[in-house]
């Protein structure tokens, strides 16, 4: 039998240090859930254990280079030996570069892809591997807007993200070739205020900042958690923002490439320029056994969104057709009425 987040015992969340990561881990660990923190930066890990802990839940830091499939392999042994059954997977890990594509190295658009792309299909793999003979568990893909639609800048990003979609459809339709009951669903992210702009590497001659509207990682937690719950849905999506890209991108492709040519450069830079000297985590993880814990939020706190009513309507579309019932009924009952004075006044 199949077991939603809701029912899992143990759940492993990759790229668990910082970021979305971070915040699902909080949110997961106030369940109770035995949880598996994967990432490369044991300052972040060891923090996030803590706070695991703190909830009352065991937790597992495990340093890992998703772009490695022997370790990522080692890692879901591990977890199943010192937790138990892995009920919930999270694909969360990613590394990019803001530049333009002309600007990156092959050597930096490979190493993305591979902690990115790859990092997901290693994981999804190592789940399967211990999902696939119980015939139960769910797979959470956390993707973004930037899946169905590419913006200046961040080629690497845009370009992983998209590959991470075709691979899942693949795979959700295998999966339900062979009646398996793994289920695999995919959130896809707005903007969100996470360390990622801090240390990513960059060759953008001001600081990098995601495109407003901006969400708290807490609100994209929010979603992850209520997908792992209802992981029959093929995807949700999370934020106006990324309802408008999407379907924008699907009406009228063409006029946001040109809308994106003359914005995409300057919504994506603050006015303060790069530092020179900035480290960046794409080879090494900058919360490193000596380095600094980044927790889940960045550093633009004060212009984030710590909610998503259409995020909290995707979660609970029953609620919300309810409630769109019940007005459209008031509404005809208002213009009824309307109606029936004006023609009693006009008798």
């Amino acid at each position: 039998m199949r077991r939603s987040g809701r029912d899992a015992g143990v759940a492993v969340i990759t790229g668990a240090s910082a970021g979305v990561g971070r915040a699902t881990a909080r949110l997961l660990a106030r369940r109770g859930i035995a949880i598996a923190l994967l990432a490369r930066g044991r300052t972040g890990l060891d923090a996030a254990a803590a706070e695991v802990g703190a909830y009352g839940s065991r937790a597992l830091p495990i340093e890992v280079d998703m772009a490695e499939y022997d370790q990522v392999v080692a890692a879901g042994q591990r977890v199943e030996d010192e937790l138990g059954p892995i009920d919930l997977w999270i694909n969360d890990a990613f590394s990019s570069v803001f530049s333009p594509f002309q600007e990156t190295r092959p050597e930096e658009f490979r190493r993305a892809m591979e902690v990115t792309y790859l990092g997901y299909v290693h994981g999804t793999r190592v789940a399967l591997a211990h999902m696939t003979p119980r015939d139960r568990g769910t797979i959470v893909q956390v993707g973004s807007a930037l899946a169905y639609r590419g913006i200046p800048l961040q080629a690497t990003y845009c370009g992983a993200k998209h590959a991470i979609v075709g691979f899942t459809e693949s795979l959700r339709c295998e999966l339900m070739h062979d009646k398996s009951n793994v289920k695999v669903t995919m959130v896809h992210l707005p903007a969100v205020n996470t360390p990622q702009f801090d240390w990513l590497l960059t060759r953008l001659p001001r600081h990098a900042q995601p495109v407003p509207p901006i969400y708290e990682p807490e609100v994209a937690a929010r979603a992850i958690v209520g997908a792992a719950d209802r992981p029959g849905r093929r995807e949700y999506w999370v934020g106006i923002s990324t309802v408008l890209t999407i379907l924008g991108n699907r009406i009228a492709p063409g006029l946001l490439d040109r809308y994106l040519a003359r914005t995409g450069y300057q919504s994506q830079q603050t006015r303060q320029s790069t530092d020179p000297r900035r480290p960046a985590n794409l080879w090494h993880p900058m919360d490193g056994p000596n380095g600094h814990d980044f927790g889940a939020r960045g550093s633009f706190t004060g212009r984030s969104h710590r909610h998503s009513p259409q995020a909290w309507m995707s979660r609970h579309p029953l609620v919300t057709a309810a409630g769109l019932t019940v007005a459209a009924g008031a509404l005809g009952t208002l213009v009824a009425t309307r109606d029936r004075h004006a023609a009693e006044a006009n008798s």
